[in-house]
């Protein structure tokens, strides 16, 4: 039996393919990432929230300070990528990981945003611009595909379905979220590191 030779080409085809046929998943994620963005950002937290998202940050300036730029750029990936992981993997259980993540994640750039206009004025979110560009797609899609993923439940034949999913998403995820997390963390690196 011959064995079919592997195509880098075709494997980002699959992926590019498949991502479209994940889309509308994708697009709830942005959906619901955009609208828990805009109440960080115009809902004022209580205090209780307040003092857990601020005790957060400052452990990961803790944890990042002193760094070197490879250092950072390191954790940064490391960080995005286990994260992204998680969210596609977990979206096994009827896509209800991803919905929580997309939740979260877009109420803490939202209340993120809102402190750094209040303190900078608002052309400090194009300074914050730049640190997602590459990730923010590579979440979404990420997110978008565990919901999908956890769509398997619903469907007639759920083990072949099952199969094709989680096939379907790793491929995504090695040639498209992977590329996209490497320049993430070398651009958030290195804005960090000079800044």
């Amino acid at each position: 039996m011959k064995t079919k030779k592997f195509n880098l080409k075709e494997q980002y085809k699959l992926s590019w393919d498949y991502i479209k046929e994940c889309r509308n998943f994708i697009f709830v994620i942005i959906g619901i990432f955009i609208v828990f963005a805009l109440v960080g950002y115009f809902v004022p937290a209580s205090a209780e929230l307040t003092e857990l998202i601020m005790d957060f940050i400052q452990e990961l300036i803790d944890k990042t300070s002193g760094m070197s730029q490879p250092e950072l750029i390191g954790f940064i990936f490391l960080n995005n990528l286990q994260s992204s992981f998680i969210g596609l993997i977990f979206g096994v259980v009827l896509g209800v990981f991803p919905v929580i993540a997309a939740v979260a994640n877009g109420y803490l750039i939202g209340f993120v945003a809102s402190i750094a206009v209040e303190e900078g004025g608002l052309l400090t979110l194009w300074r914050i611009l730049p640190h997602g560009i590459f990730e923010l797609p590579a979440v979404f899609i990420s997110l978008g595909l565990g919901m999908k993923f956890g769509s398997f439940i619903f469907k007639k034949n759920k083990s072949k379905s099952f199969r094709n999913f989680f096939w379907g998403g790793l491929r995504v995820f090695v040639f498209v979220v992977l590329p996209l997390l490497i320049v993430a963390g070398i651009i958030e690196g290195s804005l960090i590191a000079f800044s």
